[in-house]
């Protein structure tokens, strides 16, 4: 039996694990919330609810053909690849999500991974804690080629909201700037992928991930980037082959990757990338400070108030 306005939230601890509030998602009905659901808890968990709120639980065709009353699915992120769309549109359920909450966060995310590659700030600091500088005969050192980044080329691949703010942090360091987009574009060089890889001094990925972009960074991409480049992903973990960078970096191909994503998350332990050469890796964190998720949270708010209204916002199937 449907309970009216019953909304179950199945995994709200990445979103929320403590600091924000859910006082306004309350208001709008009985709130049934998870921090974590595994799979084979989902149906149990979902079942009577006709709104459902998810991050990272899946909610496969399947699933959604056994949950008759739901008539919403709120995705609690801005890639919804976890909904099956196109049963979700057979059944007529509407499915949002949250575009752009996370620009400012990431593009800052990405400038510290491009200033820890420049400047190894973490590694000198920690060298300084060891007491190498205090034991040092000169007046500094330094373990690593310091970059300075003005004048350099940063090549972004997608020009979205979160590239273009890339693009706009990289001006200010007086970096040129190029791009790769399938749209049209105004004040900045678009090139070819092709081009791209070979003039950039760093690569930012911020393309979605399709059939087409799986693994646009491979073996032969690699090749063609400068000894001296760095690659920096906040975007998608499919996009690279891991395999392949390992090998680039290990290999002095390339000279330095930051990546906040991998292709599998969590990653396996035995992932080449955590002990390739001048790789650093932070765990998928570039989204999340506390003021982009208050944006997530709001907004995630605000698009089942406007379901419960008759005019939802944010449709990713709008054929429902």
């Amino acid at each position: 039996m449907t309970a009216p306005n019953r909304i179950v939230v199945l995994d709200g601890h990445t979103l929320n694990p403590g600091d924000l509030n859910w006082a306004a998602l309350e208001e709008l009905g009985t709130v049934d919330l998870y921090e974590h659901t595994a799979p084979e808890q989902t149906r149990e968990r979902v079942q009577g609810a006709p709104i459902v709120l998810t991050n990272k639980t899946v909610l496969s065709g399947d699933t959604l053909r056994a949950l008759p009353d739901v008539r919403y699915i709120g995705v609690l992120a801005t890639g919804y690849n976890v909904v099956d769309i196109a049963v979700a549109t057979e059944l007529g359920i509407p499915v949002t999500n949250v575009p752009g909450y996370a620009a400012a966060s990431v593009s800052q995310a990405v400038f510290a991974l491009i200033l820890e590659l420049a400047n190894r700030t973490g590694a000198h600091a920690r060298a300084v804690s060891t007491g190498r500088w205090a034991r040092s005969r000169d007046f500094c050192f330094w373990d690593a080629p310091l970059v300075e980044l003005s004048g350099l080329t940063l090549g972004v691949v997608g020009f979205g909201a979160i590239g273009r703010d890339v693009c706009n942090i990289a001006r200010a360091f007086g970096m040129q700037v190029i791009v790769n987009s399938r749209r049209p574009v105004e004040g900045v060089e678009n090139v070819s992928l092709d081009t791209l890889f070979t003039r950039a001094d760093v690569i930012s990925l911020h393309c979605p991930l399709t059939p087409e972009t799986k693994e646009l960074v491979n073996a032969a991409r690699l090749a063609h980037m400068k000894s001296s480049a760095f690659l920096i992903n906040t975007g998608r973990g499919p996009l690279i082959d891991e395999a392949a960078l390992a090998d680039a970096l290990n290999r002095g191909q390339i000279a330095g990757a930051g990546l906040d994503v991998l292709a599998k998350e969590p990653p396996a332990v035995d992932n080449p990338l955590f002990t390739a050469k001048n790789c650093f890796i932070t765990p998928h964190i570039a989204w999340a400070t506390k003021a982009s998720r208050q944006r997530l949270l709001t907004t995630s708010v605000a698009n089942v108030r406007a379901f419960l209204a008759g005019t939802p916002q944010n449709v990713v199937n709008p054929r429902t």
